[in-house]
């Protein structure tokens, strides 16, 4: 699943399309991780805290950030996981 905007994560889980409990959002939009705070998940979110930056950096960053990531898919608690 590829949710682009805050309004589209909503209306998706309002229609009954909830996301599975498996399902985590990769973003670098704040609005995400506010969500993920207010509503809890589905889904679990990545918070990029990044400028602009290039698509190749965003991929290494991700890879050795795999075993935080993992921890955050493996933990019922964990709503949301922040990579600087």
């Amino acid at each position: 699943m590829c949710i682009t905007s805050v309004s589209a994560a909503l209306a998706t889980t309002r229609s009954g399309n909830t996301p599975e409990s498996t399902d985590t959002l990769v973003s670098k939009d704040s609005d995400f991780h506010e969500m993920s705070l207010l509503r809890g998940c589905p889904p679990k979110v990545i918070w990029l805290k990044r400028g602009n930056c290039p698509a190749k950096h965003i991929a290494i960053i991700l890879r050795n950030q795999a075993a935080q990531i993992e921890a955050l898919s493996k933990d019922p608690e964990a709503v949301f996981l922040l990579l600087l």
